[in-house]
This record gives C-alpha cells, structure tokens and sequence, in this order.
C-alpha cells in the first residue's frame, strides 16, 4: 500500500490510492491556489521514484532500489558541450542561496541550490546541516578524473541514480539548477582553486 503522503525534496508529495490521500487531495484541491512556481501539479503528480518511494518511505526493498538507480541514472543529462567546470566563485553563491520555487517567486526566476543545508562545504562557513556528507576537500580527496567528474555530475543532476530515495533534491532532473548552475557548483567542489579544496 501507498503511503498517503510523503515528503519529496521538500515537497510534500500525496498519494490518491487511500481514503486518506483521496481526501487529502480534495482538502488541497479546496484550500491550495496555485501560485508562482508552487503549483498544485508539482504537489500532486508523482513520477516513478516519487511513487516507489512512496510505496517504501523507510525501507525500499533491494531489487526494487537497484531498478529504479539504473532507471534514474539513464535520466542523467551530461553537459551539452562537455566541459564539467564552471565557476567557484559562483557555485558558492548557489550553495549558499536557499531561494527558489516558493509562492512568492515569479515562474522562471533562478534558484539556489542550498547546499549548506544539509552539507559542510567551505571552511569559512561555520553554519551547515548534517544531513548529508561533509564535502570538505571534495576534489581534493577525490581528484578530477573523468568518472569522478560524471559522478558527480549525475549526483548533483539526480541523487536517486546512485540512492534511491535519497533525501538530495534532483537538482538537474526536476529543473531545479539549470546547467551552468551544475556547472558553477561542480567548480566549488571539484576546481582545486575553489577554498572547498585547500
């Protein structure tokens, strides 16, 4: 059975197949006006992870979990012009910015990507969430080599290509960051001239 709601990188995600959800719906359907970029459609319409995720909200069974990763990672869309890195300097801003997708955002504007959130990143930032891996001297631990830069890529593109339902937003897939974005943020990480690295 389906969870009748879930929470889905930061939205909450419900599912109609319950009594539960079916009021749910209709409650939100009555009181929620869409606005913005928070749209009642983005709430409502689960694509395949958001659905197996929500059939499994603590423990997705391992077949089930290794399908959709491979399913996801063919979802993965590499720069179009090949080059990784972009901007440190940048890619700070996005990881510190927390904006975007809210009500009171005009449909199109930038978002940020908001890492420090859930990561430590920069030295020089002593306010971080725990929620996921320190990414302190990522490249510098990790190296440039042209699988690390794919991984994390993909990574930063779509989590759930290497953990399902994964609690990292879908950067990339969901539209979130647009290209140079991942590219900016890949730079923090990665660019041995970013402070991430020294």
């Amino acid at each position: 059975m389906i969870a009748s709601v879930v929470t889905i990188a930061g939205c909450a995600t419900v599912a109609a197949d319950t009594d539960y959800g079916k009021e749910t719906i209709a409650m939100l359907k009555a009181d929620f006006k869409s606005k913005g970029p928070a749209t009642m459609e983005r709430l409502l319409n689960q694509d395949e992870a958001q659905q197996l995720c929500s059939e499994y909200p603590t423990d997705v069974p391992k077949d089930k979990a290794a399908a959709l990763e491979a399913s996801q990672l063919k979802l993965v869309k590499y720069p179009a012009d090949g080059k990784y890195l972009g901007d440190w300097k940048e890619g700070e801003k996005i990881a510190q910015n927390g904006r975007g997708m809210q009500s009171s955002d005009a449909v199109g504007s930038v978002n940020g990507g908001n890492c420090y959130a859930c990561h430590q990143i920069g030295k020089a930032e002593i306010s971080f969430g725990n929620i996921g891996p320190s990414l302190y001297q990522y490249g510098k631990i990790r190296g440039q080599s042209e699988d690390m830069l794919k991984y994390t890529w993909a990574k930063i593109y779509n989590a759930q290509a290497f953990t399902a339902c994964s609690n990292m937003p879908r950067f990339g897939h969901n539209g979130i960051l647009q290209e140079k974005q991942i590219k900016d943020v890949m730079a923090l990480l990665l660019d041995p001239a970013s402070p991430v690295n020294k």
